[in-house]
């Protein structure tokens, strides 16, 4: 949850989009132009469907027993990592030739799938993304889960 004043928002996405309009005017890390921000765009629905519906559903099924068929998100996890693996062999970010809020929005689910049971062992450009994220200035990782 943000809380900037009186505005308060929940939503992860929302979060990113909003400190990159409010705070980051003048930034890469959402541009203005239309091709290159339906580009950061196209990774924030990703990282609000099948990341979220894939690891990160397997990781709350796996660590705190939820609803979630966690064998469905296993494998919504294999394919979009596999896509995920194709799209990253040829490019070092996700969106643009730099970080952007598609990179923040995508990290933790991918960073965090092995606590839910999906191995980040095949996807050898998967991992070398995330180690570029880790290494951005200023970057602090969420806690991994006991």
């Amino acid at each position: 949850m943000l809380e900037d004043g009186a505005l308060v928002l929940a939503d992860s996405t929302a979060i990113l989009v909003y400190l990159a309009k409010r705070y980051g005017r003048g930034t890469p890390w959402l541009p203005e132009e239309a091709e290159p921000a339906a580009r950061v765009q196209r990774w924030l629905a990703i990282a609000a469907g099948e990341l979220r519906s894939g690891p990160a559903a397997a990781r709350i099924a796996t660590l705190w027993g939820s609803s979630d068929d966690v064998g469905r998100a296993r494998e919504i996890a294999g394919s979009l990592f596999h896509f995920m693996e194709d799209h990253l062999r040829a490019r070092t970010w996700l969106a643009l030739d730099h970080a952007t809020i598609a990179d923040l929005a995508c990290y933790a689910y991918v960073a965090h799938a092995p606590e839910g049971g999906v191995s980040l062992e095949p996807y050898p450009a998967l991992r070398a993304w995330v180690a570029r994220v880790e290494a951005l200035p200023g970057f602090v990782p969420m806690p991994r889960s006991p």
